[in-house]
């Protein structure tokens, strides 16, 4: 099974100083992590999506709410909670 995009430009990035960015990039040709260099270049310049901002948004807020709650708070509390307080919007039971 092949890893995730975002996990193998992570990869690449961490090495690239050492080896360069082509070479690790036909080292993983090899293996079941393969990526083509437009495929690398394009994810690094591609803007993160308004889907991700706001799930990395909710999930700072959740933890944030976990936490005050001495940690015992479960799905169904926080989704309350969040949506209890409003400052990030209307949050859907499943999203939360």
């Amino acid at each position: 099974m092949r890893a995730p995009t975002h996990v193998i430009v992570r990869f690449i990035d961490d090495n690239r100083e050492e080896f360069g960015v082509e070479p690790i990039i036909r080292a993983l040709s090899a293996t079941d992590a393969k990526i083509a260099l437009s495929t690398y270049y394009a994810y690094k310049s591609r803007p993160e999506s308004s889907r991700s901002i706001r799930d990395r948004q909710l999930r700072n807020t959740l933890r944030a709410i976990y936490d005050d709650n001495y940690s015992c708070y479960g799905a169904r509390k926080l989704w309350a909670e969040i949506n209890r307080r409003g400052d990030v919007g209307h949050v859907a039971r499943c999203t939360a």
